[in-house]
C-alpha cells in the first residue's frame, strides 16, 4: 500500500571522508581524499541538490559527512542552493566550523541552519568563539556541541560561560561503561538539560520508530537506508518511488546509542522538545 508522506527528515551522506581536524576519538582524523575521489562526491551532492530540486514533499536535510564538508566549496554551494529551495524546509549539516564563513550571507535564513562542533584540542578558544559570535551576529541558527570527556570539562564550562544565548549540547562518552560518576552526570545535565537523553543506549529490538518512514538516509549513489545505522536497503531514490519504499517501520536493532537515530524512536515523542529544529539538535525552549 502506497503511503503519502508530506513532510521527511533526509539524512544525506556522501563518500567524503576526510577532515582536516586530528580528533583521537575520530576516525576520519587527517585523512584525505583524493582529487578524483572530491569529484566524484561533488558529482554525487550535485545529483541530490537536483533530486531535492524535483521533489513536491516538504523536506528537511541533514548532511552528515564522515569528515568536514564545508572546507569544500562545492558543499557550500550546496547548502546555499538548498536553502533557496521552496520545498526545503531545512538545510543542516555538520560542522567543525573551520570555513571560511563570508558565503553564508548568501544563505537563505529561514531554512538553513548550523550542527556545530567543538573541539577543544583542534581550534584557538577564541578563534572558535569569533566565529559563533559572527553566526549570532547574521542571525544564523546554529548549536554547538562538544564530546563530553572528561579532558574537556574544563573546556565545556567556558563555553557555557562565553556562549548564552545558544544551546550547547554533550555528546556522552559511551565506550567505556559506567564512564561518569553521579556528581559529573549531575554537572554535565546542569550545562546541557538534555544530556540524559544521549547518555542512555535504548534498547530499540521491535519498537516503533519513524526510520523508513518519515526519515531516511541516503548515500551518494542515491540508496536509501532507513537510518545510517540499518543497512537493509530500502531502494533508491533515483530509480525507485520513494513514496512506495517508506512504510511504517519496528527497529531491528539491538540498540541505539547515537542523537541522529534516537530521534526517530517514537517513545522519545522528542519532536515535542525540538520541533522542526530537531535536525540541527536545537531545542524550542534552551534552559
Amino acid at each position: 500500500m502506497e503511503v503519502e508522506n508530506t513532510s521527511w527528515n533526509i539524512l544525506y551522506r556522501g563518500s567524503l571522508d576526510s577532515c582536516n581536524y586530528d580528533c583521537p576519538y575520530c576516525p576520519f582524523a587527517k585523512k584525505k581524499n583524493t582529487r578524483q575521489e572530491l569529484q566524484y562526491d561533488q558529482e554525487c551532492l550535485d545529483r541530490f541538490t537536483n533530486w531535492v530540486a524535483s521533489r513536491n514533499e516538504t523536506i528537511h536535510i541533514l548532511l552528515t559527512p564522515w569528515g568536514e564538508g564545508l572546507i569544500r566549496k562545492y558543499y557550500q554551494k550546496a547548502m546555499i542552493d538548498l536553502s533557496h529551495m521552496s520545498t526545503v524546509a531545512k538545510i543542516a549539516i555538520q560542522t567543525n566550523l573551520s570555513c571560511s564563513l563570508d558565503w553564508i550571507h548568501q544563505v537563505n535564513k529561514k531554512t538553513f541552519a548550523l550542527w556545530v562542533t567543538y573541539h577543544p584540542n583542534e581550534v584557538d578558544f577564541e578563534v572558535f568563539v569569533r566565529k559563533c559570535n559572527f553566526l549570532i551576529a547574521n542571525d544564523i541558527q546554529f548549536s554547538i556541541g562538544i564530546v563530553g570527556v572528561k579532558e574537556h570539562f574544563e573546556a565545556i564550562e567556558r563555553l557555557k560561560e562565553e556562549i548564552k544565548d545558544r544551546y550547547i549540547w554533550i555528546n556522552a562518552y559511551k565506550r567505556e561503561e559506567n564512564y561518569y560518576t553521579e556528581y559529573e552526570k549531575a554537572w554535565l545535565t546542569n550545562v546541557d538539560s538534555l544530556f540524559p537523553y544521549n547518555n542512555t543506549v535504548y534498547n530499540t529490538k521491535g519498537k516503533k520508530c519513524n526510520a523508513g518512514h518519515t526519515s531516511f538516509s541516503i548515500d551518494g549513489n542515491g540508496d536509501m537506508y532507513p537510518c545510517h545505522f540499518i543497512k537493509n536497503k530500502l531502494g533508491n531514490i533515483y530509480t525507485d518511488d520513494v513514496k512506495i519504499l517508506l512504510q511504517p517501520k519496528q527497529c531491528i536493532n539491538t540498540e541505539c546509542r547515537c542523537y541522529i537515530g534516537y530521534i526517530n524512536l517514537q517513545e522519545l515523542d522528542l519532536e515535542n522538545i525540538y520541533g522542526n529544529q530537531i535536525l540541527e539538535r536545537i531545542p524550542l525552549t534552551i534552559k
